[in-house]
């Protein structure tokens, strides 16, 4: 069956039709941001047909002795909320399902939110998910999300959780059908410059079809956050738990198909930023990004195929992936610099640290490139500059003659271990490309597998990824005796 998404459905009509579901039944329990989203079904009416309690454990004492203790006294964080799903759900399993269990579908909405405090330093954001059944006695399925609340009034951010509450309690129970509705649908009365999810995920019987990464790729592909990271397990990760007090060090790249020039880079740079005496070991986190621009040729649409494909290579390496709209690297040094004040890396091929210092780029800014550059470099930030092959010579920062203009600033950064040529790295790899080993490769031709690491050449062959000609072998007829 086809799903209809109803955009002009309002909060107040979602949340009265999921009152007047006599099979729709369950809890709530919100910690911090007031409580807008058991109070959006008090307020439409009918809500005793729908809600068996609602509660604020909103003292720390309070919440631990009914969730647990929390690690490092976070109480906005996963682990809360899915200790609040937990304990919220199996309480009514305990005390309902006997009593009404083969007529209802019960739920538990939980969310735990940090609003904008009196003083306004602090950082706006919640964790929100609902465990619900879709049939009286059957397996539950987890929806959670992780959203920023970007208004600047604490009042409008409670109002801005509510409707969202509201609209994943809807989507959970009439858009399930279709996640990339259900995604969309999660907007519904609320505009993006007060609202962005960077994370969700979808778990439970009823969405063993649904990928995680997609819904990752489809976050940052409808505006919904300009950032989303999963690991290599697939599983999809919310970017400020991850770099917590971490280092970020990131890889940008095509990685169609991922070449041994890659590996090359990121195991060199690596190595190099580790030796940094401002960086713990311990405590570095590595990303492979794939920017939505890399993701499209030209005006084509996404092909969602293709990125997995890429995905798959990355994930079978071990990388954890980031997907982002940020073209330009001093937006993403913006962004991760929100997220951690630790030390950054960057990983960059020659070509483009001549990018970075073209002022083309930067018209659209008042301050030109001196704007980039004060984002860019002002931060905790080093690039690391893999050399490039170009007329048989090895072009390097040795080497790099940007405008008249601007090459006192490039030989300030220098002088200020702001950018480093990656010193090791294997000269046979600077003549591969990877638009010359996408070509062999759909020609079917040899010569490409020893340029690529051996278990990426395995997946696409044995998976006919980027247009490499498998050869089916019909099946053998039987001769009748």
């Amino acid at each position: 069956m086809q799903v209809i998404h109803e955009k002009n459905l309002g909060t107040k009509q979602k949340a009265l039709r999921i009152n007047l579901n006599k099979q729709i039944y369950g809890s709530f329990a919100e910690i911090g941001a007031g409580q807008d989203v058991a109070a959006n079904f008090f307020k439409s009416g009918g809500a005793s047909g729908t809600i068996a309690k609602t509660m604020s454990a909103y003292d720390m004492t309070f919440s631990d002795a009914i969730y647990g203790v929390v690690e490092n006294n976070r109480y906005v964080c996963e682990p809360r909320l899915m200790s609040m799903l937990n304990h919220e759900y199996g309480l009514l399993m305990e005390r309902l399902n006997d009593k009404r269990g083969e007529s209802t579908t019960f739920f538990a909405f939980a969310d735990t939110v940090s609003a904008l405090n009196y003083h306004k330093t602090n950082e706006a954001h919640g964790w929100m998910g609902v465990r619900f059944q879709l049939n009286p006695l059957g397996e539950y399925n987890d929806v959670i999300i992780h959203v920023k609340m970007l208004d600047n009034d604490n009042n409008l951010q409670q109002q801005a959780v509510g409707v969202l509450g509201v609209n994943l309690m809807y989507a959970c129970f009439y858009y399930h059908q279709d996640p990339e509705i259900m995604l969309l649908s999660l907007m519904d009365d609320l505009a993006k410059d007060r609202i962005q999810i960077d994370m969700i995920r979808f778990e439970g019987p009823d969405f063993k079809h649904v990928d995680n990464r997609l819904m990752s790729l489809h976050l940052v592909k409808y505006g919904f956050s300009d950032i989303a990271l999963f690991g290599p397990d697939g599983k999809n990760l919310q970017p400020s738990e991850v770099l917590y007090k971490k280092h970020a060090l990131v890889l940008r790249g095509r990685f169609r198909p991922l070449i041994n020039v890659h590996v090359d880079m990121l195991e060199n740079g690596q190595k190099q930023f580790m030796q940094e005496p401002d960086v713990d070991k311990s405590k570095v986190v590595v990303m492979s990004e794939l920017t939505l621009q890399a993701l499209t040729e030209g005006d084509s649409a996404i092909d969602e195929k293709d990125f997995l494909d890429r995905v798959d290579i990355l994930c079978s390496l071990g990388q954890m992936v980031m997907i982002s709209n940020y073209h330009e690297y001093y937006k993403l040094v913006a962004y991760l610099s929100k997220l951690t004040k630790m030390k950054l890396g960057l990983i960059i091929g020659y070509p483009n640290l001549e990018y970075i210092f073209e002022e083309s780029h930067y018209q659209d800014l008042t301050g030109g490139i001196l704007e980039s550059f004060a984002t860019l470099f002002s931060r905790n930030v080093k690039l690391f500059v893999y050399p490039t092959l170009r007329d048989n010579r090895i072009m390097n920062c040795l080497k790099f003659r940007p405008a008249s203009h601007v090459i006192d600033l490039f030989q300030y950064l220098i002088a200020n271990n702001k950018i480093e040529d990656i010193r090791h790295y294997n000269e046979k790899n600077l003549h591969l490309n990877t638009d010359t080993m996408l070509d062999l490769i759909k020609r079917g031709e040899s010569g490409w597998e020893e340029n690529v690491p051996e278990a990426v050449s395995t997946m696409i062959k044995d998976r006919c990824l980027f247009g490499f000609p498998c050869v089916v072998v019909p099946e053998k007829r039987k001769v009748k005796a």
